[in-house]
């Protein structure tokens, strides 16, 4: 690769060009990442420029920075773009789109797995450990309530890419009894795992925690419905941070009044922010989290895209490219 003229040892393209990074973001999401990933680039003796859309002609861009909410809906005019490279895990408000014709990446990287792994556990721990009744209700009556081992709670995780996978792991190794489900079978050392739609309702019976790390997809929008909510334990707690449709909103709530589900905690909802209105908010059996368990953290994200684009320039293959036909 050639030298600048600075004769510094930055890698531009084999052209000679500079890469040009393209982000369809927003302004405030360009200015908080343009900075990170340029300099993740240099760490990586790859000299780059990155600009909003009409900052730089669409033939001239080499790859997309992408997040929900980006002004660019038709990719089209981005004929020598390489790679479009979300900087979120979820890609089905864009995987669906039939202009997008260049390799799509989903996020994946360290922060957001660890920080949905310490989100799932503590939520975990708190259904198992029941420390509602002491921290939020506070009864004035000296009662004691000793919970089972881990070893003697079952917490079934539907959903095993990487974090669920991470996730799953890690309540394994805290002693749990741990079921896991997915579309396509996988092997996860001490995780019971089954697959396919035909094994759901054993994993859903084995759920006296049910953690839900779905994507969202043709086959998972409203997957837990009032028929598939009637095979969980009664008295089942839930715990949704894969996406808002995976649960029909009116069939967890009456789920809820009967006693069915004992506690629901949401990161995930259809519609975000949570409307004002919404039944969750004053329901006793909810608790709100805003969307932070598997928050993308900058540097760490900033390190994933500088991966992937080196990765491409020197030949190698993109990693985390999503299946356009599982959508995810």
């Amino acid at each position: 690769m050639k030298k600048d003229s600075q004769g510094t040892g930055m890698r531009a393209r084999n052209d000679g060009q500079v890469i040009k990074l393209l982000f369809n973001v927003s302004p405030d999401l360009f200015e908080e990442y343009r900075e990170p990933i340029l300099e993740a680039l240099r760490r990586r003796n790859i000299e780059a420029q990155a600009g909003l859309p009409g900052a730089i002609p669409p033939e001239k861009v080499d790859y997309i920075i992408h997040a929900t909410g980006g002004p660019i809906k038709d990719f089209d005019p981005f004929i020598h773009a390489r790679a479009v490279l979300s900087l979120w895990a979820g890609v089905e408000k864009i995987v669906g789109n039939t202009t997008l014709t260049q390799p799509l990446c989903r996020m994946v990287e360290n922060g957001l797995r660890q920080g949905m792994v310490e989100w799932v556990v503590g939520h975990v721990l708190r259904a198992h450990l029941q420390t509602d009744l002491y921290v939020r209700e506070k009864p004035l009556a000296w009662q004691r309530h000793v919970p089972p081992l881990a070893t003697e709670r079952s917490v079934t995780v539907l959903g095993l890419g990487e974090l669920g996978s991470a996730a799953a792991t890690t309540l394994a190794n805290l002693g749990f009894r741990v079921t896991g489900w997915s579309r396509r079978p996988r092997e996860i050392s001490d995780v019971h795992c089954l697959a396919g739609a035909e094994s759901l309702p054993r994993a859903l019976a084995a759920a006296e925690i049910l953690v839900s790390l779905l994507p969202e997809t043709p086959d998972t929008i409203d997957l837990l419905n009032a028929e598939t909510l009637a095979l969980l334990p009664r008295g089942c707690s839930i715990l949704n941070a894969g996406r808002g449709s995976l649960i029909v909103d009116a069939a967890l709530i009456a789920a809820l009044d009967s006693g069915q589900i004992q506690h629901a905690t949401l990161d995930v909802f259809r519609t975000e922010p949570v409307p004002a209105d919404h039944p969750f908010w004053s329901h006793p059996g909810v608790t709100i989290s805003p969307h932070v368990a598997a928050a993308t953290r900058v540097t760490s994200a900033s390190d994933a895209i500088a991966d992937n684009v080196e990765r491409a320039e020197s030949g190698a293959p993109l990693l985390h490219l999503v299946d356009r036909t599982l959508s995810y």
